[in-house]
C-alpha cells in the first residue's frame, strides 16, 4: 500500500521536496499530491526582480505542470487549504474538497508583512512578494512618478531597483540606522548607500513611517517626526510573516509570531505532520533564505524514504546578491565581538568594503562582509561553512598581493561545500567531471544542481571545472571570445606591458577579426583601468546601455539617465533635456 503524501504549498521549497522525494523513492511507494494557492506552478522567487528586465512569468517557472504529471504528482493549483483534521488525517480546501494523507508536509511559506500603518490599504500601496504583485506594480507605475519603498533589507533594495527600472523617482525608507541591518555593519551600509545614491535613489535611515496620506490613493507619507514627503506609489518590503495562522485550530503548536514549531526532524507537534521552509519555526528561528529551505526538504524526503537519518540543526545564512548593480555578500556571523580578530579593507573612494571576523587565534573564519566586490565570496564561504583552517596570512584572502598564499581550488577537499543552496560539495562536482564527462558549467548545473539557487557559487564552479579538466588532461578553452585567445587577466597584462592605448592596436597585434559585443566593452574597461582614463573615451566600444547611459526595458525601449555633476541642474540643462 502506497504512502499518501500531501504537500500544502507549491513554492520553491515544496518543489525541491518533490524532486528529492522522487529521487530517493526508488521503490515508488509514495502517492504525492501538491496543493498550491497560486495559479502557477512553483517559480523562482530568488530571481523575481528579473521580471522587470528580460524575464517573463513563464521564464521563472522552475518546472512546468507537465513535469509533475510525468512524475506521478497530482498538482492542484488555485486551491487553498483552510483546515487540518488530525483525527481523520485529512485536509480540506476552501472549495470543500478533502484530501486524506498518511504524511502531511506544510510548505506554505510566508506572506509579505504589511505594517499596521494608517492608510496602508489605500490605492497605490503594494507588497513585493509574488508575480501578481509585480504585475500590479508595473501597471500602476505607468501613471506614477515618485515611489517609496518601505524596508531597506534584501527584498526592499530589489524592490527599489524595480521602481528605478520602471522610470520612477525612488526613495528607500528604513527604520534601522543602516541598510540591511541583519547582514551589514555600519561601514558596509555606508558604502552601499553611497553607491545607491549614485543611481539617483534617495536613502532615508532611522525613519519611522506614521501614516500614508491621501484621499483614496497614496499622495504622501507622514513620518513620526512630523515631516511629510510626497509619493504617489508605495512598495512595502518590511519583512515576512509565516503562513501558519490558518492551521491554529488543528492544535499544532505555532510560535508567538507565527510559524509551525518543529524539531530537528522537521516534525511538528504531530509526528505525521512536517513543516519546511519559511513556515517552519526551528528553535525560535524562521529561515528566510532558500538554502535552509532546500536543506529542510532534503532532510524530510531522505528520512521518509528510510535512508540514513538526517537531522536539521540550523543553517548557515550566508548570501551573495547583486543589489541595484552592487555586489553584496554576508557570510556566517560578522557581528561577533568577543575573543575575535578582524581584518578590514575600507576603500571609500572605490566603494569597496571587505571584512573578515576570525576566532581569537586567527585560524577559523566566523563571518565576513563584502560590498562593492564580492569576488572572494566562494573561497570565504568554504572557510565559514567547513572546518578548514585559514592560511598563515588570512588577510591575503581579501587583500590582493598581501602574501600568504590566498586560496586555491587545489587546496579543496571532497567534503568542502561549494553550493550551500543545494548542498553540493567539491567531491560531487569533481566526480561529475571525472566520471560523467561533464565539460561545461551548464552541464555541472544540470548534473549536480550547483549554481541553480542564488548563483553565488558559480565563479568557484568555473574555477573547479578549469582545474579538474587540466588535472585529467582535457583541453579547456578559457579565451575571452573568438577574437582573443586570452583571458581578461591576460589581456590586461598585455595592454599594460605593451602600453597599448586603443582597441584597434590590441586587435591588430593580438587578436583576429573585427571584435564583438564581448571583447569590445571588456577592452574599454581594461583601457580605462590601465591608463586611468574615462571609459567614455572609448565610447565606440561600449554596448548601447553604456554608450547611451541607459537601461533597456522589457518592451525594448531605454530609460536614459542624464548625468548631472554634483546632482545639480541649471535651467539651460533642463531645457535641453
Amino acid at each position: 500500500m502506497s504512502n499518501r503524501v500531501v504537500i500544502v504549498g507549491n513554492g520553491m521549497v515544496s518543489q525541491k521536496f518533490c524532486e528529492k522525494l522522487i529521487g530517493y523513492d526508488t521503490e515508488q511507494k509514495f502517492n504525492i499530491t501538491v496543493i498550491g494557492e497560486e495559479k502557477r506552478a512553483a517559480y523562482d522567487r530568488v530571481h523575481l526582480s528579473s521580471f522587470f528586465t528580460d524575464a517573463t512569468a513563464e521564464d521563472l517557472i522552475i518546472e512546468p505542470e507537465a513535469w509533475y504529471k510525468d512524475n506521478g504528482i497530482d498538482l492542484q493549483l488555485s486551491s487553498r487549504v483552510v483546515e487540518i483534521n488530525r483525527d481523520e488525517c485529512s485536509v480540506t480546501t476552501k472549495d470543500g474538497i478533502t484530501y486524506n494523507y498518511d504524511t502531511l508536509i506544510l510548505a506554505t511559506g510566508s506572506s509579505a508583512f504589511m505594517p499596521p500603518l494608517q492608510g496602508i490599504s489605500k490605492k497605490g500601496v503594494f507588497a513585493y512578494r509574488t508575480i501578481e504583485d509585480l504585475e500590479d506594480i508595473v501597471a500602476y507605475a505607468k501613471t506614477s512618478k515618485r515611489a517609496a519603498v518601505i524596508g531597506g533589507g534584501l527584498l526592499g533594495l530589489e524592490a527599489a531597483k524595480a521602481c528605478v527600472d520602471l522610470g520612477l523617482h525612488t526613495s528607500v525608507l528604513e527604520m534601522a540606522p543602516r541598510l540591511m541591518p541583519r547582514q551589514l555593519d555600519e561601514k558596509a551600509s555606508d558604502i552601499l548607500v553611497r553607491k545607491i545614491n549614485q543611481l539617483g535613489v534617495e536613502v532615508h535611515t532611522d525613519v519611522f513611517t506614521e501614516e500614508i496620506v491621501g484621499e483614496d490613493a497614496v499622495e504622501s507619507i507622514k513620518f513620526k517626526d512630523g515631516r511629510i514627503h510626497d509619493y504617489d506609489m508605495i512598495v512595502v518590503s518590511a519583512g515576512i510573516s509565516p503562513n501558519s495562522a490558518w492551521a491554529k485550530e488543528s492544535g499544532i503548536e505555532i510560535g508567538p509570531r507565527g510559524g509551525f514549531q518543529v524539531n530537528s526532524k522537521l516534525q511538528t507537534t504531530d509526528e505525521n505532520i512536517f513543516a519546511i521552509g519559511e513556515c517552519a519555526l526551528y528553535e525560535g528561528m524562521i529561515y528566510g533564505l532558500v538554502a535552509p529551505g532546500f536543506d529542510m526538504a532534503d532532510t524530510v524526503a531522505s528520512n521518509l524514504c528510510g535512508n540514513e537519518e538526517k537531522l536539521f540543526e540550523g543553517a548557515d545564512m550566508s548570501t551573495k546578491l547583486k543589489l541595484m548593480g552592487v555586489d553584496v555578500a554576508s557570510l556566517g556571523d560578522p557581528f561577533l565581538e568577543d575573543d575575535i580578530k578582524v581584518v578590514e579593507l575600507y576603500d571609500n573612494q572605490a566603494g569597496i568594503y571587505k571584512k573578515m571576523v576570525m576566532d581569537g587565534e586567527g585560524k577559523t573564519l566566523k563571518g565576513a562582509i563584502l560590498v562593492g566586490d564580492a569576488s572572494e565570496y566562494g573561497p570565504l564561504s568554504i572557510y565559514v561553512k567547513g572546518t578548514k583552517q585559514l592560511p598563515d596570512k588570512p588577510q591575503s584572502l581579501i587583500i590582493k598581493g598581501h602574501g600568504g598564499g590566498g586560496f586555491s581550488v587545489e587546496d579543496m577537499e571532497d567534503e568542502d561545500v561549494v553550493c550551500s543552496c543545494n548542498n553540493v560539495s567539491f567531491g560531487d562536482i569533481s566526480s561529475a567531471i571525472e566520471n560523467d564527462d561533464v565539460r561545461t558549467v551548464a552541464e555541472i548545473k544540470k548534473c549536480t544542481g550547483a549554481g541553480t539557487g542564488c548563483g553565488g557559487c558559480l565563479p568557484m564552479v568555473q574555477d573547479i571545472l578549469v582545474h579538474k579538466l587540466e588535472e585529467i588532461g582535457v583541453e579547456f578553452d578559457n579565451s575571452l571570445c573568438e577574437h582573443f585567445k586570452y583571458t581578461r587577466e591576460e589581456l590586461f597584462d598585455i595592454v599594460k606591458v605593451n602600453r597599448i592605448k586603443t582597441f584597434d592596436e590590441l586587435l591588430e597585434k593580438y587578436g583576429t577579426g573585427c571584435g564583438c559585443e564581448v571583447c569590445k566593452p571588456t577592452t574599454a574597461s581594461i583601457l580605462a583601468s590601465a591608463w586611468n582614463v574615462d571609459a567614455f573615451d572609448h565610447m565606440n566600444l561600449q554596448d548601447s546601455n553604456d554608450k547611451f547611459l541607459g537601461n533597456i526595458q522589457r518592451n525594448g525601449t531605454y530609460s536614459v539617465i542624464p548625468r548631472s555633476p554634483g546632482g545639480e541642474l541649471t535651467p539651460e540643462q533642463l531645457i535641453k533635456m
